[in-house]
């Protein structure tokens, strides 16, 4: 097991924190079991009025943890399983808490993190915050209602650079396509993103979540927010693909993939 999560309290602020030394907080599959509970847990203590999400060292989240992906990637039902039972419930407690959540990214934001931010009802960046979501280099797509979020999230045109060309964005680029909220000097990320949490705090904390009710109503309304049913069961089929092996193989082996 690799990687955890840390969820700490102070002053009616929620700090959770993704840890996976030595892999850019990459997600492991205990993670998102890790992210979905304390979301659980966040959505139900009133004391919570705002939630910082952040990464260790520097970086949100390079990913996934790409060392587990032998283990599931190349069955379909697993490959569903790690998907739909531990992704999806992850994104979507973020997606159904009503405490207003900040993001604080800095570093990589890259596949899983993208995902994760875009949960995210403010996102601050640091300057040198690297954008994507590059998983075309390891042989295999983004899952349909994760492709959907971050498409509705960074805007359609951002996504599909994303998904078909593997790229790589920086915060000034996706502050101007909406998807950033700020961009700031490195140094200064952690302190404006607690005095923003905190300002937010000090509002009334019953009009901040029936606020975000009726912002999930809207996107219902619009048919713009993500669809909880699960994805068509075509969706994981590539899971034993020539393709989709070579490409993790690949990163494993710290080569290039021969497609």
């Amino acid at each position: 097991m690799s990687g955890t999560l840390r969820l700490s309290i102070t002053e009616a602020v929620a700090s959770v924190t993704l840890s996976n030394p030595g892999k850019l907080n990459a997600m492991s599959r205990h993670m998102w079991q890790e992210l979905r509970a304390a979301f659980e847990q966040i959505q139900a203590n009133s004391g919570v009025r705002c939630v910082i999400v952040a990464g260790e060292e520097g970086n949100l989240c390079a990913g996934g943890d790409i060392s587990e992906y032998v283990e599931f990637r190349f069955h379909a039902a697993s490959l569903r399983d790690f998907h739909e039972n531990d992704v999806w419930p992850a994104l979507q407690a973020m997606l159904d808490c009503d405490v207003p959540i900040v993001a604080l990214i800095a570093g990589n934001c890259m596949g899983a993190g993208m995902e994760i931010a875009s949960c995210c009802d403010i996102r601050l960046a640091a300057m040198s915050a690297r954008f994507g979501a590059p998983i075309a280099r390891l042989g295999f797509p983004m899952a349909p209602r994760e492709a959907a979020l971050v498409a509705r999230e960074a805007g359609l045109g951002v996504a599909r650079q994303m998904l078909l060309e593997a790229a790589i964005f920086s915060a000034t680029e996706l502050k101007a396509s909406g998807f950033l909220s700020q961009v700031l000097a490195d140094a200064e990320l952690a302190g404006v993103a607690r005095l923003r949490a905190l300002r937010i705090a000090a509002l009334a904390p019953q009009a901040a979540r029936l606020n975000k009710q009726t912002i999930r109503a809207l996107l219902r309304e619009s048919g713009a927010q993500t669809r909880s049913d699960p994805s068509d069961d075509t969706s994981y089929a590539y899971a034993d693909s020539a393709e989709h092996r070579e490409g993790i193989q690949a990163f494993l082996e710290k080569r290039k993939p021969a497609f």
